[in-house]
């Protein structure tokens, strides 16, 4: 191992992780524009389904309000899309029981096939190429993606670019990692 790639492996923020992890975000964004070709959808139609599935499959339905934050549209152009979903009986809204005010989202049984033949196989591809790594990896694998979430989550929240932004909330200004490329 030469003294670079020394050097980049005890970097936190290492190049090859950063750079896996967007090249998995664009792939995964490929996957849902050909799941909106499959399904017949707009791509942010689509991109709103898979929020909604995904969801359901974690037991948590969405609140309108909650899908768009997620899927970064307004409430009103989040209303729109939900209109034209419903229209084409892929999204149910309904009341919870508990509290009328609460409307929660699901999605239909033909969404729900369109869904499960699109996805059914890549599941079978993930599953086994996760199957070939230790319950112990993937444990600690899963916590760093957590928190990569979570941190990113935090700068968002608190406003990319602002002082309160920086790493750890110490409210010493953020690196200009570009400044030494320039």
């Amino acid at each position: 191992m030469g003294e670079d790639d020394a050097a980049r492996a005890s970097d936190p923020v290492s190049p090859s992780v950063t750079d896996a992890l967007r090249a998995y975000g664009a792939t995964y964004a490929q996957v849902a524009r050909a799941f909106a070709a499959y399904a017949g959808l707009h791509s942010t139609d689509a991109a709103a389904m898979i929020e909604v599935l995904g969801a359901e499959e974690r037991g948590t339905p969405l609140s309108p309000a909650r899908l768009s934050d997620q899927i970064g549209l307004s409430f009103g152009a989040t209303s729109t899309l939900l209109n034209r979903l419903e229209a084409v009986g892929h999204v149910t809204r309904s009341r919870t029981q508990a509290d009328r005010r609460i409307v929660t989202l699901h999605s239909t049984p033909e969404v729900q096939r369109l869904a499960d033949e699109f996805f059914a196989p890549l599941g079978r591809r993930l599953d086994a190429m996760l199957a070939a790594h230790s319950p112990a990896f993937l444990a600690e694998f899963s916590a760093v993606l957590m928190a990569m979430r979570d941190a990113t989550d935090d700068y968002i929240s608190q406003g990319p670019g602002s002082e309160n932004a920086s790493a750890g909330d110490t409210g010493e200004p953020v690196e200009d990692r570009g400044a030494a490329e320039r």
